[in-house]
């Protein structure tokens, strides 16, 4: 896992973190294996149950490499742009909204509470701006996701 964030080992259908980075909107939409790789947890996906599940000396070596922290903070702005760029999750209820609870929480556990906190206020203005559309349940995750940033 630490060597696909570093950007010299691959997923598990071989693609390097560039590759994914390099996705169009529309292959962000429809890919439902790469957020997994981008943003990894410490808990196994419900959605995605072979993707990888870090360790405490993962987290630990990703915290620590500046290659892997870049990779983050890249995903991190290519989904932001993303959610930007399309209107369709600003639903009540959207496959996205697990994406960005995931993304939350990998970014506050891997990079830090003030990335996590900029990704949780873009994301939010986004539900603002378009009317406030997402689900109480939802925001509530992504308030719970965002940790003590959100606070």
């Amino acid at each position: 896992m630490h060597a696909f964030l570093a950007g010299v080992g691959r997923d598990g259908r071989e693609r390097l973190a560039a590759d994914v980075l390099g996705f169009s909107d529309q292959e962000l939409e429809a890919v439902h294996d790469y957020i997994q790789w981008l943003f990894a947890l410490p808990t196994r996906s419900a959605a995605q149950p072979h993707s990888p599940v870090l360790t405490p000396a993962e987290i630990g070596a990703i915290r620590a490499d500046p290659s892997s922290v870049e990779t983050l903070r890249k995903a991190s702005e290519r989904m932001l742009r993303f959610y930007r760029s399309t209107r369709w999750w600003l639903t009540s209820h959207d496959h996205n909204h697990l994406r960005i609870t995931r993304i939350l929480q990998s970014l506050w556990l891997l990079v830090g509470p003030a990335e996590a906190r900029a990704f949780y206020e873009a994301v939010l203005a986004l539900h603002k701006a378009a009317g406030a559309p997402v689900n109480a349940r939802s925001l509530h995750y992504w308030t719970e996701a965002a940790g003590d940033a959100a606070s």
